[in-house]
């Protein structure tokens, strides 16, 4: 039985998609447990599908899925969700801005009880470290201002990348989820709230990687208009 389903959404990686899966599988090749890993392309115009279809031919635990053209990150983790087995579910970006030996950090939450673990970078803890960015910290402050006062207190982080749920709340919460892009993990957390799911917030490391698929101009603006959009489209 697969214990872990790792989903990872991909656009336009091919710089370091292999790097991340090195050390990936690196990680979990010698845990007790068995682990399949998802690499779900979204619509990438380079060369990642490529280099992740050679990949997957020497390493069976990872497959590759494709959206059809370019949907959206949520679109991404939601195919990637959809079709994971494992008994517990996590989606990672592809830059590894959350370690991924942090989902040690997680899943002994799911087995204390917990549906759903999600990592924070908001959480004093002195035995994480998160190195960000001025700019996209307050970027991430407004933001977390406006969901915190129109839909969803109690949250001190509902953006970071590492999000970990059992396979039964997964396939409930995403096959609800409308929001394709950036601001659907408010989504599936205002969904989890109203479905009485337990939630637990942790610490995580975390460093800001270059690169980043946000636009500073664009998407908060986009992200704005999705949080109002919520409660009517789970009226």
């Amino acid at each position: 039985m697969i214990y872990l389903s790792v989903i990872i959404p991909a656009y336009n990686e091919e710089l370091r998609i292999k790097g991340t899966l090195d050390i990936v599988i690196e990680y979990f090749k010698n845990k007790n447990y068995e682990t399949e890993i998802f690499i779900v392309d979204d619509g990438s115009k380079d060369k990642t599908v490529e280099i992740i279809q050679e990949y997957s031919k020497k390493n069976p635990m990872v497959s590759l899925l494709q959206n059809p053209g370019n949907q959206g990150k949520g679109a991404a983790v939601k195919r990637g969700m959809m079709n994971a087995q494992g008994k517990y579910l996590l989606f990672s970006d592809a830059d590894l801005s959350a370690p991924i030996s942090d989902t040690d950090r997680l899943i002994p939450y799911l087995e204390q009880g917990y549906d759903i673990a999600i990592g924070s970078r908001n959480i004093k803890d002195e035995n994480v470290k998160v190195v960000a960015v001025p700019k996209r910290m307050v970027m991430g402050r407004v933001f977390h201002l406006i969901v915190q006062s129109l839909i969803l207190p109690g949250y001190k982080d509902t953006q970071c990348g590492f999000k970990l749920f059992k396979n039964d709340v997964a396939k409930h919460l995403f096959s609800l989820q409308k929001i394709d892009r950036f601001s659907f993990d408010v989504e599936i957390l205002y969904l989890a709230k109203r479905h009485g799911y337990k939630v637990k917030e942790v610490a995580v490391n975390w460093t800001h990687v270059d690169n980043s698929r946000v636009s500073l101009l664009r998407d908060p603006l986009n992200m704005f208009k999705d949080i109002l959009q919520i409660k009517r489209l789970h009226p």
